[in-house]
């Protein structure tokens, strides 16, 4: 199998988990969200662990302790991580499926916006545009909750700003999520700790499956980290950044379809821009990249012009 083919598996693959998430996080009901939470961050760890110690990969700890700016850019991720975590937890368990999906459409937006405010980036006119529909999209659905959708704003800043603080520290998969499931550990650690005490735990007290699921939950958070990492070392990024929309698409399903959450007209037309925000900022990106990849080819094949 070519690396490109393996790419689009992994990636696919990783979305797809993604996607049917919300059914695995139903699953785990009686469990309130900060306890799904907790466990998730503690069986993460675990099971990174595990991993990386088959593959004998720990003593990029020691060097990781030297650098002092780089352990305060983890917690920084951590913290905002575990925003997005539970946030999607609360947001799944409280029947709102539909507006976590929103999140992860208006994610991409969010990253371009990031972009401008803190790197400084310039954007091309579409950009601009595709930025200008996604606030109008806001403003609809606005109006149609009849408050701000900050469920989806907050998992998009949140993942969105994650992103930013991993682009800037350049750890891979395995070792970033088992560094940030460490710091946050001994709180989570604490957290189960009190509730077990106060007689509120649902783990080891409703039934040897929901026990085991709830186990499962670190390994159901790393594999699609890992699977994203194997894609994205293997395809170009316009073609991951196109295939991302799988796991928001899958969710609104679930939410749709399996949940039956409501989608009235109006919620509908404030999809259609985000949609249309997407298309016109996906349209964009393939454009440019092309146009990039042509100059590289002509100044490659003529070197006098990289010159002019």
């Amino acid at each position: 199998m070519t690396p490109l083919r393996l790419g689009y598996l992994y990636g696919f693959g990783a979305y797809l988990l993604w996607g049917f998430f919300p059914l695995y996080l139903k699953l785990l009901r009686p469990a309130g969200p900060l306890e799904i939470l907790a466990h998730r961050i503690v069986w993460s760890v675990v099971f990174v662990a595990l991993l990386l110690a088959a593959l004998r990969n720990i003593g990029f700890l020691r060097a990781l302790a030297r650098r002092p700016r780089a352990l305060a850019a983890i917690a920084a991720a951590a913290a905002l991580i575990a925003v997005n975590w539970g946030t999607y937890i609360y947001g799944v368990n409280s029947d709102r499926v539909v507006e976590t999906a929103l999140g992860y459409f208006i994610n991409p937006l969010v990253v371009v916006l990031l972009g401008v405010t803190v790197l400084r980036e310039r954007l091309r006119p579409a950009q601009w545009a595709a930025l200008g529909v996604g606030g109008l999209a806001v403003v609809v659905l606005t109006v149609d909750y009849g408050r701000l959708p900050y469920l989806a704003l907050t998992l998009a800043l949140s993942f969105g700003g994650y992103g930013l603080v991993k682009k800037r520290l350049g750890l891979p998969a395995a070792e970033g999520l088992f560094v940030e499931s460490a710091v946050l550990a001994l709180p989570a650690l604490g957290y189960l700790v009190w509730l077990t005490a106060t007689g509120g735990a649902t783990f080891g007290h409703t039934s040897a499956g929901h026990t085991v699921l709830m186990v499962l939950a670190g390994a159901a958070t790393a594999i699609p980290l890992l699977l994203f990492a194997g894609a994205a070392n293997r395809l170009p990024l316009t073609n991951l950044g196109m295939i991302q929309y799988l796991a928001p698409i899958l969710q609104l399903g679930c939410g749709v379809l399996i949940f039956h959450e409501p989608m009235p007209p109006a919620r509908l037309a404030g999809f259609a821009l985000v949609w249309l925000a997407l298309v016109v900022f996906t349209a964009d990106a393939v454009r440019h990249t092309r146009r990039t990849r042509a100059q590289t080819r002509t100044a490659t094949s003529d070197p006098a012009l990289a010159t002019r």
